[in-house]
């Protein structure tokens, strides 16, 4: 009996490395420590009301935001431990199996457990605030679109201390990834961690959009809407049309692993490429759906702080539009060496340039807007002007991918590492990062300290520069993403450690990152204005943080910049015009609801169930999603109403008194 208990830990858990078995006793530290500060503060009863079981969207976007900065210290410490392994020849750092495993986590991590994650939380937050909006078209699957991906990226992140992570690559291609190359359970968590978080993605897509097109504010037309909403908008056509050929694309997947298809199985009539094809045709418009949103932050940045109407209103939505359609034809440019032809390839290069012309005129409308404006250098205005090299570079660097015969030179090379991550990190990184810093205030209630968020804003900067510019020379003389260790005579070793300085640098910055969060937190100034920025939009014209109905009154909407208006208008009649008292209406509000947390914490187990084909866990649990979906057919009382005098009450209280 002690023999076999001893046979399924071996194979149950990780172990035989020293980092991983480091990393499971932190985890089970730090579990013991949550668990003891809840029971010790007396707040699991808390926990559970306003968090666990809320519908609020500005609670699910800042859950989604905590979840994103975990994601990324995870994230970065692969890439750390990557950058060690290969800063000196013939490092034996990591065995070549564990440096697979990272920089297969690395990737999916930070693309879709960091990057998603932190812009569906600026979605959440403040999106609904800028269209007037008291809540999120359907407040019940908001919540259930958090949890889905929360229990998905469990899932995927157990892998490396339960099972083994994955090791085939970030996007998995057969025959890699099939059952003969990769026989453990870690492609299995991959699938199943992905596709869980992935049809939670789907459903914040389709959920945004119903409430973009049908809950704006009166007098809010489409092309007076602000542009940070136009870039959630055209993101979420994206994810609509991309997300479900994940989907099915991971599904097929499985089924060759798990029942013996052969649908990407070369030897029983299968085909690899077509699985290449399929992902792609989500990957590379994944791309498009993380960095439409950060165009828009940098809009609304830039207006703002340079004190002028964004340049080119109509250009920049078109653009964005244009963007969103151009990005589900340029998947091929991935794999311009693997024998599709010279007319596939001139197709796919043309229009692989041609999405480059929306991009570039964005960024001319953000110089223009600065043009002669007042510009104010705050983080959040710093984040946005240095995305703005470091965008041209990578734009000109994808530029050069996109001819396909110089592509041969580049492909798979750490040219291409370095271009990816110059749009990956200047692009989203700097951009989110520039969002977090400027709608902090609105999230919380107070600035996050200028003084540190400049030296985590430096740190970051120039880690950033001096560890993938190195990359690019590597490239061209001829070093290969994916491997894992390289000889002496190669002549990469100078170059690798400048890029190790570099990777550490970035760790620094973010470890100020942090401690000018934790900072601010302990002794912040609290900002009883709502509008510490002089903002343009509706956002910025209610209390900080905002209450739980976002808006005492329906706002009425007549210009872009309405709340930038209203305010121009107020200061011209220097007060000689009274503002009229607020009349107060009872407002309809969703109830919270436990069904989105249980049933997510099902799909868990059923994912968990199908990677270890254990069915006596995987049926129950789907049993399970099935009771959930049934008790939520039969919930009827699933909303209320705030009174009017709790609204006043409430208004008072956040405005300092005045009603």
């Amino acid at each position: 009996m002690l023999d076999k208990i001893q046979e399924f830990a071996s194979e149950f858990f990780v172990t035989g490395d020293p980092l991983i078995l480091g990393a499971q006793v932190s985890i089970a530290i730090a579990m013991v420590a949550i668990v003891f500060v809840l029971t010790y503060f007396r707040k699991w009863v808390w926990l559970w009301r306003e968090w666990l079981t809320t519908v609020d969207h500005k609670r699910i976007g800042i859950m989604y935001i905590i979840c994103s900065i975990l994601m990324l210290f995870r994230g970065g410490v692969d890439a750390l431990l990557m950058r060690l392994q290969l800063a000196v020849p013939n490092a034996e750092f990591l065995h070549p199996e564990h440096y697979n495993q990272i920089f297969t986590t690395h990737g999916v991590i930070m693309i879709l457990f960091m990057a998603m994650p932190l812009m569906f939380g600026l979605f959440n937050v403040i999106m609904p605030l800028q269209i007037g909006a008291r809540d999120v078209a359907y407040p019940f699957l908001n919540a259930l679109s958090f949890w889905l991906f929360f229990f998905g990226a469990m899932l995927f992140n157990v892998s490396f201390i339960i099972g083994g992570s994955p090791d085939a690559g970030w996007l998995a291609y057969p025959p890699l990834s099939g059952l003969e190359h990769s026989p453990g359970v870690g492609q299995n968590f991959y699938i199943w961690g992905i596709q869980i978080s992935g049809i939670g993605s789907l459903a914040t897509g389709i959920n945004f959009i119903v409430t973009i097109l049908k809950m704006r504010a009166p007098g809010m037309t489409l092309m007076k809407m602000p542009m940070f909403t136009w870039s959630v908008f055209s993101s979420c056509i994206i994810i609509i049309f991309a997300f479900p050929i994940l989907t099915v694309t991971l599904a097929l997947l499985f089924l060759d692993r798990f029942l013996g298809a052969h649908f990407f199985t070369l030897d029983g009539g299968g085909n690899p490429m077509m699985y290449i094809n399929l992902i792609w045709m989500w990957g590379h418009p994944e791309v498009y759906i993380v960095i439409l949103p950060a165009f828009g932050i940098f809009s609304e940045i830039v207006a703002t702080f340079s004190k002028k109407t964004l340049f080119g209103y109509k250009s920049m939505v078109f653009a964005m539009l244009i963007i969103s359609v151009l990005s589900f034809f340029t998947w091929v440019h991935h794999f311009f060496t693997m024998g599709s032809g010279a007319d596939v390839n001139v197709f796919f290069a043309i229009t692989t340039m041609a999405i480059a012309i929306p991009t570039g005129a964005k960024v001319f409308n953000w110089l223009f807007t600065m043009y002669r404006g007042r510009i104010k250098f705050t983080t959040p205005m710093m984040w946005t002007i240095a995305f703005i090299p470091c965008f041209v570079v990578g734009g000109m660097t994808g530029v050069l991918l996109s001819v396909a015969p110089a592509d041969f030179q580049f492909h798979n090379s750490y040219f291409l590492i370095a271009h990816f991550h110059q749009v990956l990190i200047g692009g989203v990184a700097f951009g989110y990062f520039a969002g977090l810093y400027y709608w902090w205030p609105k999230m919380f209630g107070f600035k996050l300290n200028e003084h540190l968020g400049k030296w985590a804003f430096w740190l970051w900067n120039i880690g950033f520069y001096v560890c993938f510019m190195p990359q690019y020379f590597l490239g061209l003389d001829g070093m290969t993403r994916r491997i894992s260790t390289y000889d002496f005579d190669m002549g990469w070793g100078p170059l690798n450690m400048v890029s190790t300085v570099g990777g550490f640098l970035m760790g620094i910055g973010f470890i100020f990152q942090v401690w000018q969060i934790a900072y601010s937190i302990k002794y912040h100034e609290k900002d009883v204005t709502g509008d510490p920025w002089d903002g343009r939009t509706l956002e910025w014209s209610i209390p900080s943080p905002a209450p739980v109905y976002n808006f005492a009154v329906t706002p009425h909407v007549e210009h872009v910049d309405d709340w930038w208006e209203t305010k121009q208008k107020r200061a011209a009649s220097k007060g000689t015009t009274k503002e009229p008292r607020p009349v107060y209406q009872p407002i309809h509000m969703p109830e919270n609801s436990a069904i989105p947390f249980v049933k997510s914490a099902l799909w868990f187990f059923v994912g968990f169930g199908f990677v270890w084909d254990w069915m006596w866990m995987a049926i129950p649990a789907l049993i399970g999603v099935g009771i959930c979906m049934l008790a939520r057919s039969f919930t009827y009382d699933d909303d209320y109403y705030i009174q009017v005098d709790e609204i006043e009450r409430t208004e008072a209280a956040l405005r300092g008194g005045k009603a």
